[in-house]
């Protein structure tokens, strides 16, 4: 079964279902980590070129704050002995590479960002740590 998928142009961007399945049945720490790493890479996902964004910036920058709190205060929960987890990383950097970098329109490029990262922390708020 194929993950849910969104094309642009030619690029398609599959959400890492089968990550959070199986993240679902790990360890309380492995989940704890999971969820940082998340972040993590969501608020790395928005330190992008975001002049074309049309969202309100004092809001934007409030859920950018509340984010790196959450990411600190769970780093701090968890043994910085593992590594992140690779898929997760692969497909923030395509949507970085194949969405921000590649579409024409910014403005539709942070759209789908904004509905991304929405689905991830619906997602994460399923099994919270």
């Amino acid at each position: 079964m194929r993950d849910l998928k969104y094309f642009i142009g030619d690029a398609p961007v599959f959400f890492p279902d089968l990550l959070y399945r199986r993240i679902e049945l790990a360890e309380f720490e492995d989940k704890v980590r999971f969820r940082n790493e998340t972040i993590y890479q969501i608020t790395k996902l928005f330190d992008g070129n975001m002049k074309a964004v049309t969202w309100d910036k004092k809001k934007l920058d409030d859920f950018l704050n509340i984010l790196e709190r959450q990411f600190e205060n769970l780093k701090s929960c968890v043994s910085p002995a593992k590594k992140p987890e690779r898929r997760l990383k692969r497909y923030f950097k395509k949507l970085n590479r194949k969405v921000l970098r590649k579409m024409l329109s910014f403005a539709q490029a942070w759209e789908l960002i904004r509905k991304e990262t929405k689905q991830h922390l619906q997602r994460l708020d399923i099994f919270k740590a």
